[in-house]
């Protein structure tokens, strides 16, 4: 397992231009084969983790570049879901109100290693970070988040009385099939897995916890079945796998979806989740204080996201020096790391800044991380 690195990145990259035109020409326009998408993919994705490690990052991911967003990769992991071509979940971020995918409930679920996108993505950067000698991460999206797509549905609580009249059977497959989906992934030789959980930062915002739990729940008992669902998934699992959760507020072409703090999730999430490290949003006031901190355990570690993949600006060292210290006062600094706030690219389309820009951040997330740590 690769030791603790004070400085990383939440994993997705803006998607070069060739790649682009290829998933347009290859998934909408049908112009071109599989192998000649999969072509530009696979190029570019080497492209992306040669980038990483010469910048020097330890940890490298396939930058999510055949995803359309952070999510599907996941998803096409179960049976029992199915994503309708045509139809949509309207979500209202701050500045607009944008579509992604609409779940749909269509039966028992249970793992599918035969669609699984995520051991497919995987076994590919596997072999790319073996040429380069860095360690593939994994980034998952998180049970809560993929619960919370399926039930601010309306049609999915109709059907889960269908298929789950107990709804701890629901929570029994759930929780089994992501937990061999995280199996399948270490037999692949997966040591260090990442999920992305902006679903459960949501109940920190008093406005849109009731849009997230889709009505099932009220928001103190959304909050213990989201425990319950994350650690049911994280059970049991080999002790040389690294497991982080990232939780941030949603980021959707330079948009935002959720505010507030972490206060009303900390006592769940950071005293109980079994995770080593939180990679955590603080770019700005929407991020609230660092004083949650103090519910995280003795031992482990939390990324600090100081640094926005929202604007192309760059942060002055000198201020995301004196937060890191900030942070000090409630988790010890030999513990904490720094990093963007969020993904480049946790939508196909991306974020409004160059791919210049991009790595310009992550030279900064690097440099500054090295004047505090060493």
């Amino acid at each position: 397992m690769t030791e603790f690195v004070h400085y990383d990145t939440v994993g997705s990259f803006l998607r070069p231009k060739d790649l682009k035109e290829a998933r347009k020409n290859y998934f909408d326009n049908h112009s071109i084969s599989k192998d000649q998408y999969l072509a530009i993919l696979h190029k570019d994705i080497d492209a992306v983790v040669k980038k990483q490690k010469d910048l020097g990052l330890k940890i490298v991911t396939d930058g999510e570049f055949s995803r359309t967003d952070f999510a599907d990769s996941t998803i096409s992991s179960f049976s029992g879901v199915d994503v309708p071509r045509n139809q949509h979940s309207i979500v209202p971020f701050h500045h607009q109100r944008r579509k992604l995918p609409a779940l749909r409930l269509v039966g028992k679920i249970a793992f599918n290693p035969a669609e699984s996108k995520d051991l497919r993505d995987f076994n590919y950067l596997k072999k790319v970070a073996k040429k380069y000698h860095v360690t593939p991460r994994q980034s998952v999206s998180a049970p809560v988040n993929t619960f919370c797509f399926l039930f601010s549905q309306p049609a999915n609580r109709k059907a889960l009385k269908k298929y789950y009249p107990n709804f701890d059977d629901f929570i029994h497959d759930f929780c089994s099939a992501y937990h061999q989906l995280f199996l399948s992934l270490y037999k692949a030789g997966c040591r260090d897995i990442k999920i992305d959980d902006p679903a459960f930062t949501g109940l920190n915002d008093v406005h849109a916890w009731p849009f997230i739990t889709g009505g099932l729940f009220g928001r103190d008992q959304a909050k213990r079945v989201f425990i319950t669902l994350t650690n049911g998934a994280l059970k049991d699992l080999p002790s040389d796998l690294r497991l982080s959760t990232h939780l941030c507020r949603g980021n959707n072409g330079s948009d935002w979806l959720y505010s507030g703090g972490y206060d009303y999730i900390a006592d769940a999430v950071f005293a109980k989740e079994n995770v080593g490290s939180f990679f955590l949003e603080y770019d700005d006031k929407r991020s609230g204080g660092f004083e949650p901190l103090k519910y995280v355990p003795k031992g482990k570690k939390v990324v600090l996201g100081l640094v926005t993949s929202k604007r192309p600006e760059l942060e002055k060292p000198a201020d995301l020096i004196k937060r890191i210290h900030e942070a000090s006062k409630y988790v010890p600094l030999k513990d904490l790391a720094l990093s963007p706030q969020c993904g480049f690219a946790s939508t196909e389309q991306g974020n409004h800044l160059t791919e210049q820009q991009q790595w310009a951040k992550i030279k900064l997330v690097i440099d500054t991380a090295k004047k505090v740590w060493g």
